[in-house]
């Protein structure tokens, strides 16, 4: 027996539908892609400071 007619035959409303977020912030907390920015962003700092240490004299 499915919840929604069990629901129906104990006389209780339909279950509300969970509305998403529009905050692209929390969006962007929760995309599996964040590792792969912060790893992007480490390794062109990373990149970044071994030219400064070798270019500086």
């Amino acid at each position: 027996m499915g919840e929604a007619k069990r629901r129906k035959e104990q006389g209780l409303p339909p279950k509300e539908k969970k509305g998403k977020e529009s905050n692209s912030l929390s969006n962007f907390f929760k995309s599996p892609r964040l590792g792969l920015y912060l790893g992007a962003t480490f390794v062109i700092y990373l990149i970044y400071d071994v030219i400064r240490y070798y270019t500086r004299s």
